[in-house]
């Protein structure tokens, strides 16, 4: 079991550094989103590769930082279950919310996404808006990057909840 919290731990320490890495992302999107506001209104400019960009960050902030929110423990619950429970029935309740939700769905996800990530890389997929970002293939491979991360996550969540029930932790 040690081994298996010790992996728990490397996967908490790398979403960790993705979500604060990419939290950052939310300055630099206020920003960028109100100097084009500004320059729309203002100035009457718009820029098509600006506006794609804020696009491209929010899905870089909510893909990177989903697996760090849920170790720590942002993610919506079911109170009615959790709130006052045990520490051995929020594990239990962990344990079967990761198993049978969480990682069926990130597998599904992942499996469907990587096909649909890998035709957008076999053409280069560029923005259908003239003057658009060339990155589409890159902001479509966030997805699998969002379900393989999420799993990842879920897995160190349903190890240490087995830990807790096993009477580790």
């Amino acid at each position: 079991m040690r081994s298996a919290l010790a992996f728990a731990h490397t996967i908490d320490r790398l979403t960790a550094a993705l979500g604060r890495a990419a939290a950052w992302l939310a300055l630099a999107i206020v920003l960028v989103q109100f100097g084009l506001v500004v320059a729309r209104y203002v100035f009457s400019a718009g820029s098509v590769p600006v506006t794609e960009s804020v696009i491209y960050g929010q899905a870089l902030l909510v893909t990177l930082t989903a697996a760090w929110t849920l170790a720590a423990g942002g993610h919506v619950r079911v109170d009615i279950f959790y709130a006052d429970a045990s520490p051995r029935r929020r594990a239990l309740v962990d344990l079967v919310g990761t198993l049978v939700l969480l990682l069926p769905f990130m597998l599904t996800l992942l499996w469907l996404s990587v096909p649909y990530a890998a035709r957008s890389w076999a053409i280069l997929e560029r923005s259908q808006e003239t003057g658009g970002l060339p990155l589409v293939f890159v902001l479509k491979t966030l997805i699998p990057m969002f379900a393989l991360l999420m799993a990842l996550q879920g897995i160190a969540q349903a190890v240490r909840a087995a830990a807790v029930l096993a009477g580790e932790r």
